[in-house]
């Protein structure tokens, strides 16, 4: 494992289940355990999955100048969410540009949690902050386990009273397994799911807990690496993988518009006033490339970095594949050429493992009216 600066109370556990804790985010990681990551993969989307989503950065604003704070560093209109709920949220630098992405949980009139993965978020809040009546905490013993699937719900109704009326993106604090715990029906699968912010103490009882009284109803410990099948199924980006910093064009800084990468939703409608809201305006029509989907004509799954081409031209490149035993498809997220990325637009995918027919492929391919992470 690289050299990390952040730790899971969870350790032992991923190492007793195979994981060498890669680094991701500066903590040690379960990437992957020693089982098939097919078998996890179909756990999540047939009856659920556990796992360690720690090295996610959470961030407390306590203050009557949070809301200003939160409202200048994203994309949405915070005067709108309402104690218990949270919402989905870009940000952006003054170029206009993705920065990051984020999830802000309203917990009081004036007290905002921020949860934010590898970007700048945590530089950007901070920074915001300076000079105003708001106090900024990261919170590294704040651990998140995310429990996934389809029966998720049915194994927390029997610890926590009022969870199936839990709606999606609100959040609660109450106890499991008396410990305390907030809940928040969110996750990053596309199906119906719930993130358990748990104090690190108090961690390793709900982990086991879950675990061993969820067994039965197939609950299993999945590894970090499941979330990229999920996110490519359900249209799922992952900063910066999927972005500029990895795939930057010539002679330009890294940096990707929302139009370009379909998180245009992001923005409160008629909200201005946000960093970088005039030049996201401006960039409208000018995208360079879409972020679009690939159905892959073969057994295996594609490579990341495998091109996409039509004829004698590279139109576009393959930043995340999954190949679903569930549906027996090979399928991708990918950076296409704009007048590519229309639906059944036919393409080629070339790579190390040879060339395969393919076809462009709204998103997402799971659940595409997104039916499942929303139900009642």
């Amino acid at each position: 494992m690289a050299t990390s600066w952040r730790f899971s109370a969870l350790d032992d556990r991923h190492r007793a289940l195979g994981s060498n804790l890669e680094d991701w985010s500066g903590m040690g990681t379960a990437w992957t355990y020693a089982k098939n990551i097919s078998d996890e993969h179909v756990a999540v989307r047939t009856k659920a999955g556990l796992m360690d989503v720690s090295g996610l950065k959470k961030m407390h604003l306590v203050g009557p100048h949070a809301i200003a704070v939160l409202n200048y560093i994203t994309t949405r209109e915070m005067s709108k969410l309402a104690p218990g709920r949270a919402v989905y949220a870009s940000m952006l630098n003054e170029r206009g540009m993705f920065t990051d992405d984020c999830i802000v949980y309203r917990i009081g009139a004036n007290n905002w949690m921020l949860v934010h993965g590898s970007g700048s978020g945590h530089e950007e809040v901070t920074k915001a902050a300076i000079g105003r009546n708001v106090a900024v905490l990261f919170d590294d013993d704040l651990h998140d386990l995310s429990l996934q699937g389809p029966v998720a719900v049915d194994f927390l109704a029997q610890h926590v009273p009022g969870i199936r009326e839990l709606r999606y993106y609100s959040h609660m604090q109450t106890s499991l397994f008396g410990k305390p715990v907030m809940i928040s029906r969110t996750g990053y699968t596309g199906e119906r799911g719930y993130e358990i912010f748990v104090r690190g103490q108090d961690a390793p009882t709900i982990w086991d807990t879950i675990l061993a009284e969820g067994k039965e109803m197939g609950i299993v410990p999945v590894c970090f690496s499941v979330l990229d099948m999920l996110r490519t199924e359900s249209y799922l980006l992952f900063y910066p993988f999927d972005n500029s910093q990895m795939y930057p064009f010539q002679d330009q800084p890294p940096g990707d518009s929302l139009w370009e990468l379909g998180l245009d939703f992001t923005v409160s409608k008629g909200k201005t006033g946000f960093r970088g809201a005039e030049e996201h305006a401006r960039l409208e029509g000018k995208e360079r490339f879409k972020i679009f989907g690939v159905l892959i004509d073969s057994d295996q799954q594609a490579n990341i970095g495998d091109e996409l081409w039509v004829s004698d031209q590279k139109v576009g490149i393959i930043t995340c594949p999954c190949y679903s035993a569930i549906t027996n498809q090979s399928m991708a997220i990918a950076r296409m050429d704009v007048d590519r990325a229309v639906h059944g637009a036919s393409l080629e995918v070339r790579g190390v493992s040879g060339k395969s027919p393919a076809i462009a492929h709204s998103m997402p391919f799971d659940d595409p009216e997104k039916k499942k992470r929303s139900a009642l």
